[in-house]
């Protein structure tokens, strides 16, 4: 399984992003990366392998932010390589996803139809390419993103940011577990409880069909019908 690590912090979040993902290793994996905004724009580093290299990396290439994703992937569609690795992006929104879209070729095929080039092999990519479809179409993140989902077929736990949104994270899932921790000041997004646990000892698991929008401030959830909901914290 996938690891997802997201975070809106006060400082600078890329060292954090690598703590939880080593946290994560345990799940196994083939590849890596980490995603922030920097002046609004998204910034991306990626790396075939173990976290060491996605590390080098970093090292000379280094990458900062505030707000932030991050992901360990075992390779499903597409082989283990940069260009396969999460976070998946576009100039107007990054994704990081575990699980499967089981319809992702029909989406591709439509998505490439309609103009877009895709980068990767993977299943995943799909998703960023149609939320940013709806982006671009006028809706706000939260509308794009839920339109994006009704049109996914199969199981998924999702983190995503948008340009330009320094304070602004979501997240959803379905069939893939997915947990949201509280801190002071500062908002965490896991796969599991084990990558937030030096970070925040406050923490809600996301119900399947929950779409959670994600701030400095605190999180919204909405069920798969759009109705607002609480869950335990």
């Amino acid at each position: 399984m996938c690891g997802i690590i997201g975070i809106i912090g006060k400082s600078e979040v890329t060292p954090l992003l690598m703590e939880a993902l080593k946290r994560l290793e345990y799940r196994g994996y083939d590849s890596a990366g980490v995603a922030t905004l920097v002046d609004g724009g998204i910034e991306r580093r990626r790396a075939e392998g173990k976290l060491a290299n996605l590390q080098d990396l970093l090292e000379r290439q280094p990458v900062s932010g505030r707000i932030g994703i991050g992901h360990t992937r075992w390779a499903t569609h597409g082989v283990p390589n940069e260009k396969n690795a999460h976070p998946h992006a576009t100039d107007k929104a990054a994704v990081v996803h575990n699980g499967i879209i089981e319809n992702f070729q029909e989406l591709r095929d439509d998505l490439e139809a309609g103009g877009r080039r895709l980068a990767s092999d993977t299943d995943s990519e799909v998703v960023v390419h149609l939320i940013t479809r709806y982006l671009e179409e006028g809706l706000a993140p939260e509308a794009a993103t839920a339109a994006a989902l009704r049109r996914l077929q199969g199981a998924f736990a999702l983190g995503i940011v948008f340009a330009g949104q320094h304070d602004l994270m979501i997240g959803a899932r379905r069939g893939s577990p997915l947990a949201i921790g509280f801190g002071g000041g500062e908002m965490y997004l896991a796969s599991d409880a084990l990558a937030l646990a030096p970070l925040t000892g406050r923490i809600m698991y996301l119900d399947d069909g929950d779409q959670a929008v994600i701030t400095g401030a605190g999180a919204t959830v909405r069920d798969a019908a759009g109705g607002r909901v609480e869950r335990p914290v």
